[in-house]
């Protein structure tokens, strides 16, 4: 009897043992700024081994009608973009742009793309922030940039952060911000672009980047014409004690159990990107109009929709005096709600001077395809006003 119990005992320790081992070393590793932030960041893991982000056909694209070039920051970096002209805009300039010189541009101001976003009195322009891993082109992101540009008059900017695909430099939290005021203010000061024609857009990580730069900006007195998150989360420390990479490796779900470990855990993370206060701060700082819009999918299995439900709250109860429990909050928000039979939601606060503060749960789209959704469409036309005639 002994025997059979040690035969099953060896196996059993090893499989228990072997995950569990390899967790406490992810743990310890994790504790460590260096690894930490390439965990996080996941900014190694690319295609460009076999992609080559200068030339955007591979994805799509019509000849010349992405324009990639690069960008210095404020701490002279060097941050690789592209500029998406919209198809409507494209077809009627299509002789010219197809007779540009293809690829990167290392002027992109003598472009014949570059004339037709700085010329145009009417121009609108999305800045797209990414999510993290990969590059500017990888998995879905590509056909995010087609679901705005195709059929719409919309400019796209999208930038890969500093260390990430073609940029230099190592990923942070106020490097990211950094990266992403610099697209804002090429768009402004270099396209000739104003704050109420751009809208700032981020997905997953790229939510807590944008709302980095929104704050930046509001603490400046600019004011964009929207600010769009899709699939955020609220906080960094929060959402790891919940977050499963893929959808099912996790992070400190397994130590949730025991607050005090997990507290101990949390105190090592560097970068806090704490986005619910970032909110809260911009609106209080809103003078003249914000369009904020909150986007998550229902079915996302890596960062919990119940992340934006916190943004929400953060942004909201800076409307009103003082800050509402959460019973208080709850019905106050349930009185501006309209369900859905599929258990699905839009919530909408208005409030003074311009606010309109919106957010969607949709059915599906995980949390990638979710960038592909209509709602991320009609969000950028309400954020241009498209919805006031």
């Amino acid at each position: 009897m002994a025997s059979r119990v040690s035969q099953w005992a060896i196996p059993v320790a090893v499989s228990l043992g072997v995950p569990i081992g390899l967790y406490v070393i992810f743990l310890l590793l994790g504790a460590f700024p260096f690894f930490q932030r390439h965990f996080l960041y996941a900014h190694r893991l690319n295609t460009l081994f076999w992609h080559d982000l200068n030339r955007p056909e591979y994805w799509g694209f019509a000849r010349n009608q992405v324009t990639p070039f690069s960008l210095t920051t404020v701490d002279e970096e060097t941050i690789y973009a592209w500029h998406i002209l919209p198809l409507p805009t494209y077809l009627k300039h299509e002789d010219r742009l197809q007779a540009q010189q293809p690829g990167f541009s290392n002027d992109i101001t003598k472009t014949e793309s570059f004339r037709l976003l700085k010329d145009d009195s009417e121009a609108r322009l999305v800045i797209s922030f990414h999510g993290n891993a990969g590059h500017i082109a990888q998995g879905l992101r590509p056909d995010s940039y087609h679901t705005l540009t195709d059929s719409s008059r919309y400019h796209v900017l999208a930038i890969d952060y500093r260390g990430f695909g073609k940029s230099t430099g190592t990923p942070s939290e106020a490097g990211l911000i950094q990266d992403g005021a610099a697209a804002v203010d090429w768009a402004m000061h270099v396209a000739g672009i104003p704050a109420s024609r751009i809208v700032i857009m981020g997905q997953s990580l790229g939510t807590a980047v944008a709302s980095g730069v929104a704050e930046h900006f509001a603490m400046q007195g600019i004011e964009f014409a929207g600010l769009i998150l899709i699939a955020g989360f609220s906080s960094l420390p929060t959402l790891l004690s919940s977050y499963a990479a893929a959808g099912f490796i996790p992070v400190l779900s397994p130590i949730r159990a025991i607050p005090p470990l997990l507290r101990f855990f949390q105190n090592f993370i560097v970068d806090k990107w704490k986005s619910a206060d970032r909110l809260a701060h911009v609106v209080s700082l809103t003078r003249t109009r914000l369009r904020l819009s909150l986007i998550h999918a229902k079915d996302d299995l890596e960062i919990p929709c119940r992340e934006s439900d916190t943004l929400f709250k953060s942004a909201a109860s800076a409307t009103t005096d003082g800050s509402p429990d959460e019973r208080s909050f709850s019905s106050w928000k349930e009185q501006r709600t309209l369900r859905r039979e599929d258990g699905t939601f839009v919530a909408i606060i208005n409030a003074e001077p311009d606010i309109v503060i919106r957010q969607e749960l949709v059915p599906y789209g995980g949390h990638n395809d979710v960038m592909l959704s209509s709602a991320v469409s009609l969000a950028v036309m309400r954020s241009f006003g498209l919805d006031a005639s």
